[in-house]
């Protein structure tokens, strides 16, 4: 236990020594149920501890101011050792310090070498010393409880960060699950239904040219068959592939099931968008498969001032996908350009869902 400061505990010891006219002081406190001299004028360290006996004896009476005139004639302490430094002790006067609580602290004391007794005065000096002395214990103690708690405030504030950082970690990677297709590392039909709207919006509000691209593997159910699921799943992830290194960096890919793919082309018109589309074909085309090339049909729709809502975008891409499957796929067709005749050709097509 710590009480005050160095100063304070020799100001008080001096003036204890100075009150009561003696020349020796100290302060011992209980730790661990032992006593121990903290602060001390006029004794050294090692014959200190001989004093236990005469602070047990305050100790024992903390209601009153513990007294032994002349020691050398108290049978209370005949078999004590008395001679300290070569010198005897006559004189102590102890009181113990004793907290509003009733806890005992320890003790302040004064001895001398020859007998005494004290004055009225004197006592009650002593009396206020000691609860001066019992009064920066507890503030000083409450100081020690202060920082303490403001540590582990600190730490809890700490550990509480961390928590935070590691749940918005958390957050953000399951975010990513939630819109990654798990299979190509692609984004997924969450991701692209969200990313539409706001680009939709986006090209809506500013007047900019937005495109779609609707992207199908040609024949992939037979793929599967014939090479087995694991390697339609490799294929899978070549295409995802080639369609990233094929692409701009503003544009939005996704997986959207089975050998669907599509893509966003932010601020991309029609002619480009067909160019973009056609540079995927053949990169797709000319790979170098290692069960058998895997061509693709693409069909794409941009905005223009017949599309009504993403839904519109989206059916007229559906068809132009329809169109370039129903005239012999592994092409490009543009919806902006399909005739009332090439819609036709599309409503009579079997869905490839069911073909591919």
């Amino acid at each position: 236990m710590n009480i005050l400061s160095g100063q304070d505990d020799v100001d008080i010891i001096n003036l204890a020594n100075l009150i009561c006219e003696t020349s020796i002081a100290h302060i011992s406190l209980i730790e661990s149920g032992q006593q121990r001299t903290n602060f001390k004028h006029g004794i050294d360290a090692d014959p200190a501890s001989r004093l236990v006996t005469f602070c047990e004896q305050a100790l024992a009476r903390p209601n009153e101011l513990f007294v032994v005139p002349d020691a050398r004639h108290d049978v209370r302490f005949a078999d004590c050792p008395m001679a300290i430094d070569g010198t005897q002790i006559c004189f102590y006067a102890g009181v113990a310090l004793v907290n509003a609580k009733g806890d005992t602290l320890g003790t302040l004391c004064v001895i001398d070498q020859v007998p005494r007794e004290l004055t009225e005065d004197q006592q009650n000096a002593l009396w206020a010393l000691s609860r001066q002395v019992v009064a920066h214990i507890e503030l000083r103690n409450a100081v020690e409880e202060l920082e303490s708690n403001t540590t582990r405030l600190r730490n809890y504030q700490s550990q509480l960060e961390d928590y935070y950082r590691q749940l918005e970690l958390t957050n953000a990677r399951l975010r990513t699950l939630s819109v990654t297709d798990d299979l190509t590392g692609l984004n997924n039909r969450f991701a692209f239904e969200e990313e539409f709207r706001n680009e939709f919006t986006r090209a809506q509000q500013c007047d900019l040219p937005l495109s779609l691209l609707f992207l199908d593997a040609d024949h992939f159910k037979l793929y599967n068959d014939e090479f087995g699921h694991p390697a339609g799943d490799d294929a899978l992830r070549t295409i995802a592939r080639f369609l990233k290194e094929s692409m701009r960096t503003s544009d939005f890919i996704a997986r959207i099931g089975g050998d669907e793919f599509v893509i966003i082309l932010p601020g991309t018109p029609r002619e480009s968008a067909g160019v973009l589309a056609e540079r995927c074909r053949t990169a797709l085309e000319s790979a170098a498969w290692p069960e058998r090339p895997i061509t693709v049909s693409i069909g794409t729709a941009s905005l223009d001032g017949r599309t009504i809502n993403t839904d519109t975008l989206i059916s007229e891409a559906d068809q132009a996908l329809y169109h370039a499957k129903a005239t012999g796929r592994n092409q490009v067709s543009l919806a902006n350009d399909l005739t009332e005749q090439d819609l036709l050709v599309c409503a009579s097509y079997v869905p490839r869902v069911l073909s591919s």
